[in-house]
């Protein structure tokens, strides 16, 4: 967690219980669970009232960005939370990462106080909250983790179980409930590399059969959220009928 700067590529697959099980057992001997063991958590999303960032996202650009306040299990006052900009180009991921609290996250983005860090790191995230102007919590994306890492190595894997969202209760206190993202027993794996994918790797994704996949967790909150605006045409056609299209 102290890691304050990275730049990498990362990847991500989606996995059945079948394929989870399985690259856990070809896992072994190659790389180890890190020392948290499975962790929870929760990122609340900052984005603009029109939802500028996301819709920008799946657009799929070249470039994209998004910020966020993390905790690992729920947070307090005055427990250790990481406010993190995430920038993406050309599928190279760089990551701004400075350690704060809430309150003074909330007086940050108030514009009366700075998040903690280092002088550059504030000055870029000084510079997004002011570029965006109207940014407010806007998503909040729970799921709970297992992470390995290659001893003396770069490479680094995670494991998301229960991926899941909730657009009200936007703090990082309340609890790690949330409206469930995928299907039962399906969990989302990230590799994350500064190089290339050992051929080791490689090979244990395409013998069982886990293909690469385009998946945003707010991402996909913020299309559920959306489908549930938009009438059927069933429901447009009574709509007319009844005289309130």
């Amino acid at each position: 967690m102290a890691i304050t700067v990275m730049k990498r590529y990362e990847m991500k697959y989606l996995l059945d219980s079948s394929q989870t099980d399985y690259l856990r057992r070809r896992l072994e001997g190659h790389m180890q669970i890190d020392e948290y063991g499975l962790t929870s958590i929760a990122s609340l999303y900052y984005d603009t009232p029109d939802f500028r960032l996301i819709r920008a996202s799946l657009e799929k650009p070249k470039f994209k960005e998004k910020i966020r306040l993390r905790s690992y299990g729920l947070a307090s006052e005055t427990s250790p939370v990481f406010l993190e900009l995430k920038r993406k180009y050309d599928g190279v991921v760089y990551k701004r990462r400075v350690q704060s609290t809430i309150p003074q996250v909330e007086r940050f983005f108030e514009g009366t106080g700075d998040p903690g860090g280092s002088q550059q790191i504030q000055r870029e995230l000084t510079y997004f909250r002011d570029l965006y102007e109207t940014l407010s919590p806007a998503c909040l994306i729970i799921y709970d983790r297992t992470a390995y890492f290659e001893p003396g190595g770069d490479l680094r894997l995670t494991i998301d179980y229960r991926p899941r969202y909730r657009t009200e209760g936007l703090n990082l206190t309340e609890s790690m409930d949330g409206i469930h993202l995928l299907e039962d027993g399906r969990a989302i794996l990230e590799v994350k590399v500064q190089g290339a994918m050992p051929l080791w790797l490689s090979s244990v994704l395409s013998e069982g059969g886990i293909l690469k996949a385009s998946f945003s967790k707010y991402g996909e909150a913020y299309k559920k959220e959306l489908l549930k605006t938009k009438e059927t045409p069933a429901e447009n056609a009574v709509s007319r009928l009844l005289g309130v299209a």
